[in-house]
């Protein structure tokens, strides 16, 4: 087990299912006291935290759209009153729904720039303001920035921005010990990824990258925890690309 101390507190957005289920797992074996956020999946989550329990970890729900920022403050409020403070904010929750972008319409682009984009810039406003000295932001953008693929051009659009701010927050958290860092996943064995795809599509873009598999949540999992713990504190501003080695 990684030598963190006890009272070290993260919020893991979206993590009722997939990777944020996963990586808020992977935190709370690795220490960290873990806030389940969701939007919806009230029992998913509640379920996520039952298995941290049964592990000997500590976690609680907290419900919250990520593209309200009314939400996430209330979402950040939660936390200091349960734990005292928070140290790592993990930007998880995402949409993804791939279409041309000349087919893609108004209410397909509203909704990625809502929860993606303007979700991700919420929490990461809130962290910025208020996670502890020596904390960590881990925002989640996408490999798919690196290989362009056609249907994507909108989700990886709002990933490609992360990206941005990602390295930007990162030099205006100067003298406060916090890093911010992306984790880019490739093609993971998610319901985000595999849902709507034929079989065909799955196993060609499983065998892109040189490895020749997908994804698993616990690969990813592992990338968060690196940066969200103590040995990661010197990577800082960066985007790790873990996807095998497609891009």
């Amino acid at each position: 087990m990684t030598d963190i101390k006890p009272n070290k507190v993260a919020i893991v957005t979206g993590s009722s299912r997939g990777i944020g289920a996963a990586v808020a797992e992977r935190l709370a074996r690795d220490g960290f006291t873990v806030v389940v956020n969701y939007a919806g999946g009230h029992k998913d989550a509640e379920t996520v935290v039952a298995r941290i329990k049964a592990a000997g970890g500590d976690a609680v729900t907290v419900q919250a759209d990520v593209s309200d920022p009314a939400a996430v403050r209330r979402m950040f409020d939660a936390a200091e009153t349960a734990f005292g403070g928070v140290d790592v904010l993990v930007n998880n929750a995402g949409v993804m729904a791939l279409k041309p972008i000349a087919d893609s319409d108004d209410a397909l682009f509203d909704r990625h720039v809502a929860i993606n984009l303007k979700g991700s810039f919420n929490a990461m406003r809130e962290a910025a303001r208020r996670l502890r000295d020596g904390g960590r932001v881990v925002n989640f953008s996408t490999s798919v920035v690196g290989l362009n693929l056609e249907t994507y051009g909108v989700y990886a659009a709002t990933k490609a921005a992360i990206e941005t701010m990602t390295a930007i927050l990162a030099k205006e958290m100067r003298g406060r010990g916090i890093t911010v860092n992306a984790v880019a996943p490739g093609p993971t064995a998610t319901a985000l990824f595999l849902d709507g795809k034929p079989q065909d599509v799955i196993e060609r873009m499983a065998k892109m990258n040189p490895l020749e598999r997908l994804g698993e949540p616990a690969d990813i999992a592992a990338a968060v925890a690196f940066l969200a713990g103590p040995d990661g504190g010197w990577v800082n501003g960066q985007t790790l690309r873990a996807n095998g080695g497609m891009v």
